[in-house]
């Protein structure tokens, strides 16, 4: 404690530079309009965020997501121990299969999202890039000694996303196109080694490859040489992550958020994990998941052509604030304004009318089923 108190007041407040990527240059050199974004610079656009959403819905866009974190964890008791801090089920998770998790805090709020795979030598997890930090030091605290956790900062992550990526990847990997939705292997690619799973945040069918960061540059040249691939920008991977109904940590989902409030239900889906109640915030998640929680995440469909943006009003008939936007945008797939909002529960049904206030002006709009544009991800026949 004596160490914390004696930090110098003016040195809590030096202006942290942001970090560089491995594909830093490479964006740069495509004329991408660089912005600060979880810590790193990044390109929010290369040629206009409405043309580059519809490309990846008609054909394939490759994002560079090397700010989020990759870490590997192992060690004897692995499965169990992480299950008391996340509610998935770990032990039943496949090899090479994927599932979707939280870090929750003892109050059952989400500290993270994350996806987590079963590799042949223990489980590799994927993290917010903004959180990667805070995240590795929740894990270090409440997992035992046996368990060793590396962070894979030698490591860049691609996501090629679009109906037309897998096009595209298999004629430089074949082989990726057996895989299917939420499914991984291991390939090799110009001597590098590379873990290739069939996902993503855009709603697309697509993958994402974790390549080491010097063979980064070169992977994404042979990509875009590909006549489907364009590189894509924050603002384009925003938009579509939005109209496929994926929340946004730090935005749409916090501390203060509940698994139920987020309507991400399926993340505590395991019979088994709900009777043992033993991960973080167990009485009050199940609790709301059997009786509803006060608040509950939904779509919005604005009236008129102008978006709401994140920190909008949802308001009563009498002007008073019982909700806020989240996220919100011009959606370029279906021509509207779109945003999700958290209301009381009382007005969460699927048709019901809401006003907003955001700058002094009122919007309307309706309360519609999410995904705003179905998912296409390649489940394989079944």
């Amino acid at each position: 404690m004596s160490n914390a108190s004696s930090i110098d007041h003016a040195d809590a407040y030096v202006e942290v530079e942001p970090g560089t990527l491995p594909l830093d240059a490479w964006h740069r050199a495509r004329g991408g309009r660089m912005v600060e974004f979880a810590g790193y610079w990044m390109p929010v656009q290369y040629e206009g965020i409405m043309a580059e959403h519809l490309w990846v819905r008609g054909n394939a866009g490759l994002f560079d997501v090397s700010h989020m974190g990759q870490l590997h964890l192992s060690g004897e008791g692995l499965d169990a121990a992480l299950e008391r801090l996340i509610p998935a089920d770990v032990a039943g998770i496949k090899p090479h299969h994927q599932k979707y998790s939280l870090l929750l805090n003892e109050e059952g709020g989400i500290l993270d999202d994350l996806m987590l795979t079963r590799w042949d030598d223990g489980l590799y997890m994927v993290v917010n890039g903004a959180t990667k930090y805070d995240d590795m030091a929740h894990l270090l605290d409440g997992l035992p000694d046996d368990v060793t956790l590396n962070h894979m900062d030698e490591q860049a992550l691609l996501a090629l996303q679009g109906p037309k990526a897998v096009d595209a990847l298999a004629r430089l990997v074949p082989g990726v196109e057996e895989l299917v939705f939420l499914t991984g292997a291991r390939f090799e690619w110009q001597g590098a080694s590379l873990w290739i799973s069939r996902s993503g945040y855009t709603g697309e069918d697509g993958f994402e490859i974790s390549v080491p960061a010097d063979h980064a540059e070169a992977l994404a040249e042979a990509l875009c040489a590909q006549g489907e691939v364009k590189p894509i920008g924050l603002g384009a991977r925003d938009s579509l992550r939005l109209e496929a109904d994926l929340p946004l940590y730090g935005h749409d989902l916090d501390p203060e958020t509940t698994p139920i409030m987020a309507a991400l239900n399926f993340a505590v889906a395991s019979k088994r994990r709900r009777e043992e109640a033993n991960f973080p915030g167990a009485a009050r998640i199940l609790a709301e998941r059997e009786n509803g929680s006060a608040l509950k995440r939904v779509g919005l469909v604005l009236d008129g052509r102008q978006p709401v943006r994140e920190g909008a009003t949802v308001m009563d008939d009498r002007g008073a604030a019982i909700g806020r936007v989240t996220s919100g945008g011009f959606a370029p797939s279906i021509g509207k304004p779109i945003a999700m909002a958290y209301v009381p529960a009382a007005l969460s049904a699927v048709g019901t009318r809401v006003e907003l206030a955001q700058r002094g002006k009122v919007h309307t709009g309706t309360v519609t089923a999410m995904p705003f544009v179905p998912h296409r991800y390649h489940r394989g026949v079944k």
